[in-house]
């Protein structure tokens, strides 16, 4: 169960969920809608997140996005979700459409120059086995060793990396259980905004994140929908409700699938009273 304030926070929006012809569901992948595993290929969803997001696109009103610093790839293949969905991998630098297009921003010769010593750095530091290059970013990652090792691996990184981005104005990002370095052409943010605007102004809308990569995305949707940290463990953030995964997680998607199945019940119920007419 949602806690209280959480739960009439919910139940208001899901009301206009009910009276709205479209909504919006934005959501993060990693630490939202599946828990983190060190290997990153097994990070399967809760069980029951794929089934309901399934049973939402069904029900023909809510626009369901997920984004994500993965590769779109990545996301269709563990989310599993059919028909797919619209995924904005890389931080918003990648867009993959309905009809499976993707549209990838491309980099000017600075970033593209300053990732590639970026990359180097990595071999000359042996830290390969743990960097995970994407488009537009470079990410180290540390889940699974001490805290100890943790925090002298981030400092390591930290001091080869920070001349590097300073220079080419790239940005080191924290995120958890790593540090990515990154363009700055595009995140997550910066989608949340276009998908807005690509919106009615009163479609009720809401972005569900996790962690500090998120909040960008927080902050974007204030004032036009609600932002919501999904988290086990509650921390400083802009979002504006909290709830813990995966219980409270699948207690809201149950609620919007409720909410929109009713709809779309009351819709089928008039259709066929007005065709006997």
């Amino acid at each position: 169960m949602l806690q209280p304030e959480s739960q009439r926070h919910i139940e208001g929006f899901l009301k206009a969920v009910k009276q709205a012809q479209r909504s919006l569901l934005l959501l993060d992948y990693d630490g939202t809608l599946a828990p983190f595993r060190k290997e990153r290929d097994l990070a399967l969803p809760y069980p029951g997140v794929t089934e309901l997001i399934q049973e939402i696109v069904r029900g023909g009103r809510t626009r369901v996005v997920i984004i994500s610093g993965r590769d779109t790839s990545e996301i269709i293949s563990l989310l599993g979700v059919a028909p797919m969905l619209e995924v904005w991998g890389l931080h918003g630098l990648q867009r993959r459409k309905l009809d499976g297009s993707v549209e990838t921003l491309q980099l000017n010769e600075r970033d593209r120059n300053s990732l590639a010593e970026a990359d180097q750095w990595i071999d000359g530091h042996q830290l390969r086995h743990r960097a995970e290059v994407k488009t537009g970013s470079i990410a180290v990652h540390w889940r699974g060793v001490s805290e100890a090792s943790a925090k002298d691996l981030r400092d390591t990184v930290m001091l080869g990396w920070t001349p590097i981005a300073e220079r080419a104005g790239l940005e080191l990002l924290d995120f958890n259980g790593g540090v990515e370095i990154r363009a700055t052409k595009a995140n997550k943010g910066d989608s949340v905004r276009l998908l807005l605007s690509e919106m009615e102004p009163e479609t009720p809308a809401i972005y569900l994140g996790d962690d500090t990569t998120d909040e960008r995305a927080f902050r974007a949707i204030h004032g036009r929908g609600l932002s919501v940290l999904v988290r086990p463990v509650w921390r400083s953030t802009a979002a504006q409700l909290w709830l813990k995964p995966p219980e409270e997680l699948l207690d809201f998607l149950t609620q919007w699938k409720e909410a929109v199945r009713e709809v779309h019940t009351q819709h089928e119920e008039t259709t066929v009273t007005v065709s006997r007419l």
